[in-house]
């Protein structure tokens, strides 16, 4: 938004009626999904939790301008900040409110306009993009003897982009720290937002795969009998300025000469600029989940019930009056929450609404923060 100062949103289960763990209320929904991997997804009794009002807390970030994004770590432990003002700023978080001055990166030449937190087996890793058209990874280094926390450096810079419309997939080898890119014609005009699909496959884990088909004239063997996951298939879904939503797979058998990343599926169904889209998470469970916002004022969720099923649109009512289905102003931001099962939209009206799935396929506003 148009602030130096953001605010962290909380919505945390009670803490008599949840059981809480090294990741706190996320054990309750492990303990649920593991009820239902071994009880063939029948119905279950879920433990009763409750959700506590929002709760919000005031970060002065300190920066100069306008601030483009905010992410928090993998672990919920550190903020990330890109602004206007061309840096980054890192800050602790410790019980939902910042800790100390934090840290500042610098080098980019223009707005910089989101920040990406890396997973924590790779280290303490962050990317950011500009509008110089560079995207830059930083990573903390190992921590001198006593202290909480290292220096970032830059350990990449990519600086191939253009407006183009093509996309450029910047592509690790973590075994020799060497890059490369994989590059392939997108949208008309140019791309808005990338999300990359859930590692794990739909439906994975009610119906576990079996290792291996065993042979009908003997018993099976322990190996033949333990389920194994599929193997994963790497997707991704963009969003352009041609309005459209595209559903990318990557094909490494692809002929020789064209790109490995095929187009699987686009998705029609905005009048205006798509600005932001986001593949909810998925544990295994058969359903998929995209949302997408857009230039046209409205948010779209597609699902997809099973991998053979098409995708079905579902317009968010953001409207005052019953039935409507335009927000005040442009949608800007679509997130899912960790748990793929609350969408959080951030609208030009300065507002931050959630909205949750109910029982009939419906879409339900469930709360609405204003700075």
């Amino acid at each position: 938004g148009f602030r130096t100062k953001i605010f962290l949103e909380a919505r945390v289960l009670n803490q008599e009626r949840a059981p809480r763990g090294p990741f706190g209320p996320l054990d309750l929904v492990e303990k649920i999904y593991e009820e239902i991997r071994t009880k063939g997804g029948q119905p279950i009794r879920i433990p009763a939790a409750t959700l506590t009002a929002p709760q919000s807390t005031p970060v002065e970030t300190a920066h100069e301008d306008m601030i483009h994004d905010a992410q928090l770590d993998y672990y919920g432990k550190r903020l990330a900040t890109c602004s206007s003002d061309r840096t980054i700023k890192i800050f602790d978080v410790i019980d939902g409110e910042k800790k100390g001055a934090g840290v500042t990166l610098k080098g980019h030449s223009g707005p910089v306009w989101q920040v990406a937190w890396g997973h924590p087996k790779y280290g303490n890793i962050l990317a950011s993009c500009s509008y110089d058209g560079k995207v830059f990874i930083w990573k903390e280094q190992a921590p001198p003897s006593g202290a909480s926390s290292g220096s970032w450096t830059k350990i990449k810079e990519y600086a191939a982009h253009s407006a183009s419309g093509r996309y450029r997939l910047p592509k690790a080898g973590y075994n020799d720290g060497k890059w490369n890119v994989e590059q392939f014609d997108g949208h008309v005009g140019g791309c808005t937002a990338v999300s990359w699909a859930p590692a794990t496959l739909p439906g994975s884990l009610i119906n576990p795969s079996t290792a291996a088909t065993p042979n009908p004239s003997s018993a099976p063997t322990a190996a033949q009998q333990q389920p194994t996951s599929p193997p994963s298939v790497k997707r991704f879904v963009s969003a352009g300025c041609d309005n459209k939503v595209k559903i990318w797979v990557h094909k490494p058998s692809a002929p020789s000469g064209s790109s490995a990343w095929q187009l699987e599926e686009t998705l029609e169904g905005h009048a205006d600029w798509v600005r932001d889209v986001a593949w909810a998470p998925n544990i295994g469970l058969p359903r998929s989940y995209i949302a997408t916002a857009s230039q046209d004022k409205t948010v779209c969720v597609w699902t997809k019930d099973s991998p053979g099923a098409p995708w079905a649109k579902t317009i968010l009512e953001g409207g005052s009056g019953e039935g409507n289905k335009f927000f005040p102003d442009v949608v800007w931001r679509a997130s899912w929450s960790l748990a793929g099962n609350i969408l959080a939209v951030s609208c030009g009206d300065g507002k931050v609404t959630l909205w949750k799935e109910n029982l009939k396929g419906g879409w339900e506003l469930v709360s609405e923060m204003t700075s």
